[in-house]
């Protein structure tokens, strides 16, 4: 059975195998076969969430599973974060309808796309957060605002499954391809090496903060392969530079 291109689902350190099995099922009724697994605290494979699944076992049977929230997303171009509380990062705040408009765009390019959805008990942390391009928040009545963890892949699986292709039929214009994401942590980490020689990421309390800040700035730029190349190439000339200036004092 030929599987047509979706969205990668992560879940960051889900808890109950029950509840993987309930979002496998969500999965599986709007298209998406992608699963992958951060540390699940009981475990995998999971005989409850097979059962869960209720017959979803091609999404079980390819999960995949992941010791961090990067490697999980290393090789994909958009990341989407699912959360419902207020963050200290100036990101897109998207719904679910938005969203989906962006993974249909990226993905019928020929692109890749994920969306992050944290534990049962606490979501995503910020660092999680922190290598999204975007948030995506689901509006509920604020009197009992609480969605589990398949009610909220749910959501997003039946917008996704209502966007995809497009209502008009048409094929979209390819987009430029996105630079994967180990490659455009790679260009932070690179920066940030630089940036920590030159005494800018001071004073160290601070530093955390400050690294969120510059990623996200360049996170929103939707970077391609050959900019996160260009970027690296500026950095190293940069490092050059300074290099060549201290061998002529």
């Amino acid at each position: 059975m030929t599987v047509a291109p979706s969205p990668a689902i992560v879940l960051v350190a889900p808890q109950l195998g029950e509840n993987i099995g309930m979002v496998a099922r969500a999965m599986a009724n709007f298209g998406l076969a992608d699963l992958r697994l951060v540390n699940p605290r009981d475990g995998w494979p999971s005989e409850t969430a097979r059962a869960a699944a209720s017959g979803a076992d091609r999404v079980i049977d390819g999960a995949r599973l992941y010791d961090s929230a990067r490697a999980a997303i290393a090789d994909i171009g958009l990341v989407l974060a699912t959360t419902a509380r207020p963050r200290e990062m100036a990101k897109p705040v998207l719904r679910p309808r938005e969203a989906a408009a962006q993974l249909a765009a990226c993905i019928g390019g020929g692109d890749s796309a994920a969306i992050l959805f944290g534990g049962e008990r606490a979501g995503l942390g910020n660092d999680d957060v922190a290598l999204a391009d975007a948030i995506v928040t689901f509006p509920t009545d604020p009197a009992f605002a609480s969605l589990n963890l398949a009610q909220s892949v749910l959501l997003m699986g039946y917008e996704w499954f209502l966007t995809r292709g497009g209502e008009s039929g048409r094929p979209r214009a390819a987009l430029p391809r996105r630079a994967a994401r180990e490659d455009v942590m790679r260009l932070f980490e690179h920066l940030e090496s630089e940036l920590d020689a030159a005494g800018y990421l001071h004073p160290p309390e601070k530093r955390p903060v400050m690294v969120r800040n510059l990623r996200t700035i360049f996170l929103k730029a939707g970077l391609t392969d050959q900019e996160v190349r260009s970027l690296r190439g500026v950095v190293r000339a940069l490092s050059e530079l300074k290099v060549r200036r201290a061998h002529k004092a």
